[in-house]
């Protein structure tokens, strides 16, 4: 029984929430039921939330409303977590450890569990990481200690490390899953049992998480189509553009694009674009054209479209810049 999420990034405490309500409405068994939130804001500001009967469904309110989003300043809580699983657990505050200064401890199981020493394994994580320590060491020194806890341990430290690992018991059972991601200064992982199907949406939870803290790609650039512009056969789908960013004309290998008439994606997602014979960078859209006789006629059913462009990675890193994701 029980899904825990961690997660960094910007938006962490909406990337949790989704993350969850997603496994909600798309797997069955110990889900829906009690759940018990965390988040750290930027600045510092611990908030918990928690229900016991019906998830993400009942976790916040607006007056009478329910289902309702978290409020902004926990959906842009840069550190966040949650512990969730069937209705009515005792004490479900217990189940999550947190503190502003060393960050958050979550997991599946009974995290709560007391170890040999008698404190309970996600205090002590805790405890260690407010001493001072990382939380994969933290999380790695209490399960060596306690190899047969009933128990999987997900934290996310201050520092925006997420670490997560279950016990060797827990590793015996035949029903667990879990999976973890990081780009872009973005982490997730999402450990659960008891979930089905199992195998599958571990994976889907913390890609949901990473779409949210890293939102759609942003264009460095944008790059004008006019109707007219000549198609000329070359070896890639490609856009070139003078020095303003307006396309003089369109690359593609297609017999039928640079000779006759019809519909396509004359302009790939990834497509390259060129200023003269200078690489600049790669579409992030793509466009529906309609060509007659080796020129465009209609760029999405318009004369003319502009469209986003990311810089290429040499451009990048002549700038000094590392956002090329």
């Amino acid at each position: 029984m029980t899904i825990g999420i961690a997660a960094h990034g910007p938006n962490a405490g909406l990337a949790v929430y989704r993350s969850l309500r997603a496994v909600e409405r798309v797997g069955a068994g110990s889900i829906g039921g009690f759940a018990a939130f965390g988040a750290i804001s930027a600045d510092g500001k611990l908030m918990r939330y928690e229900t016991q009967r019906g998830g993400t469904t009942t976790l916040f309110i607006e007056g009478e409303i329910t289902g309702t989003h978290p409020p902004p300043n926990v959906a842009t809580a840069t550190s966040a977590a949650i512990i969730s699983s069937g209705p009515d657990r005792p004490q479900p505050e217990k189940l999550l450890a947190a503190d502003t200064l060393a960050g958050l401890v979550t997991g599946h199981r009974m995290p709560m569990t007391a170890g040999a020493d008698g404190i309970s394994v996600n205090q002590q994580v805790l405890n260690l990481m407010k001493g001072g320590h990382s939380a994969q060491d933290a999380v790695d020194a209490v399960l060596d200690r306690n190899p047969e806890v009933d128990a999987g341990l997900v934290a996310v430290d201050r520092s925006g490390q997420v670490y997560g690992r279950n016990s060797a018991r827990v590793l015996r059972r035949p029903d667990i899953a879990e999976a973890r991601a990081s780009r872009a200064g973005a982490s997730v992982i999402v450990f659960y049992n008891s979930i089905r199907p199992h195998t599958v949406l571990a994976a889907l939870a913390t890609e949901i998480a990473l779409d949210i803290m890293l939102g759609l790609p942003k264009p460095d650039g944008q790059v004008k189509v006019n109707a007219g512009t000549p198609v000329i056969p070359g070896r890639e789908r490609a856009v070139y553009c003078d020095a303003n960013n307006v396309a003089t004309h369109v690359t593609g290998h297609d017999f039928e694009l640079v000779s006759g008439q019809g519909h396509c994606t004359g302009i790939d997602l990834g497509s390259p674009v060129y200023n003269g014979s200078k690489l600049i960078g790669h579409t992030i859209f793509e466009t529906k054209i309609i060509f007659r006789n080796g020129k465009l006629a209609f760029v999405s059913d318009q004369k003319s479209v502009s469209f986003g462009y990311r810089r290429a990675l040499a451009e990048l890193m002549a700038l000094g810049t590392s956002t090329w994701t």
